[in-house]
């Protein structure tokens, strides 16, 4: 049974109930593993016994490009690995890079129950690399959850900058006070409540599950998770 959920909100000194129709989520850290962080550079420059200062280097040169979408995998890869001869291919570093995208069954699991329970739209607002993402959404079917993706790669635009979450409230056609955003990065959690969309910081499991509850958004056992 879908049920409406709602947040109360001071608006010039009365309260007022603002339903909330729409999540905003991050995607890496929040419903999968980050998809090409320094964990898995560290993990990458061990494996294929990379100069690890080097090609940290040439990633941060160009990270933020190729997330943007300016730049394809094959570039990107030229730039900060195969700028020299290697004993493995492109292939097989690929292979690797998708290899560390891993699902976080809980909150794949929590998000389609309150996606059902709530009626909520789903919209992903994160920084993304083309392939990377291509291939997260169809490894881990993510579009099977997900009404619309504000992914860095396809808006050419990137968080901390305002403007991909204003583009994203302009696509959502929601309110900011009628929006929860659920993001695992403390800084960008700051930006968007400074834009008046109530957001909680994702730290795991449990504490979301009681966060969204605030916020009136409760799974079947949602009660549980309740704060006292």
């Amino acid at each position: 049974m879908n049920e409406p959920s709602a947040v109360a909100h001071r608006i010039g000194g009365d309260h007022m109930t603002v339903p909330i129709t729409t999540l905003f989520l991050d995607v890496g850290g929040v419903l999968l593993t980050n998809g090409w962080d320094h964990h898995a550079r560290r993990r990458a420059a061990t494996n294929f016994d990379l100069d690890w200062d080097e090609v940290e280097h040439r990633h941060q040169l160009n990270f933020a490009t190729y997330e943007e979408g300016k730049l394809t995998l094959e570039e990107y890869l030229h730039r900060t690995v195969f700028y020299v001869d290697r004993p493995f291919t492109r292939d097989q570093f690929w292979e690797f890079m998708a290899a560390q995208s891993q699902p976080d069954r809980e909150m794949l699991d929590l998000v389609a129950r309150l996606k059902v329970r709530h009626d909520l739209r789903i919209v992903v607002v994160s920084n993304e690399a083309r392939e990377l993402n291509a291939y997260r959404v169809r490894a881990f079917k993510l579009d099977e959850l997900v009404d619309c993706f504000i992914s860095s790669c396809f808006v050419h635009i990137r968080k901390p900058d305002l403007d991909i979450f204003r583009l994203a409230l302009d696509i959502a056609q929601t309110p900011p006070e009628g929006i929860v955003y659920i993001e695992n990065t403390p800084l960008f959690v700051q930006i968007a409540q400074g834009l008046g969309i109530p957001s909680v910081l994702h730290t795991d499991y449990q504490s979301t599950c009681a966060k969204l509850a605030s916020f009136g958004l409760r799974t079947d056992e949602g009660a549980a998770h309740e704060p006292r």
